[in-house]
């Protein structure tokens, strides 16, 4: 009996040390874009926001935080300042709020949906209400006065 115990110890031990690194894995998998802006296909778009094809005439919110979708181009100027910005609002509100891209060239289908004739065009989606398009280059100010008042229901923003 002891000899069958001392046996299953090192095998016990080396299945915990498997369900340890599974159990990390699926954490760093939930985090690794925490603070990073997200770029999104339009297959992820309908998963993550909102998807047009299942609700066509009422907006259900998919996601499960507020989120900002910046709708770009790679040779649009006006895109290229606002990038920065994005990145800088996904370190700022992370965990709180995922920031998310479209290449309205790449994904034609979701600028489509949403009507998007000038870039960029910013999305902000509350969990609760509907969402809110704000177009052209704002400054960052802007942007937080938005995140803070309308996605998460603070009253002062902290600029």
């Amino acid at each position: 009996m002891k000899k069958t115990l001392l046996r299953l110890i090192p095998l016990l031990i080396g299945l915990n040390f498997i369900a340890f690194g599974i159990s990390a894995q699926s954490s760093i998998k939930k985090t690794e874009n925490e603070g990073k802006v997200i770029y999104l296909t339009s297959a992820e778009f309908k998963e993550k926001v909102f998807n047009w094809e299942k609700s066509p005439d009422t907006w259900v919110f998919e996601g499960e935080r507020p989120c900002v979708v910046d709708f770009y181009a790679d040779w649009c100027k006006p895109c290229r300042i606002v990038a920065p910005i994005m990145e800088e609002l996904a370190l700022k509100y992370q965990g709180k709020v995922t920031i998310y891209k479209v290449n309205t060239d790449k994904e034609k289908e979701v600028a489509s949906a949403f009507g998007i004739r000038s870039i960029p065009s910013v999305l902000f989606c509350p969990m609760k209400g509907k969402p809110q398009m704000a177009t052209g280059a704002l400054p960052k100010d802007s942007y937080i006065k938005v995140i803070e008042e309308f996605l998460l229901g603070n009253n002062k923003s902290s600029l």
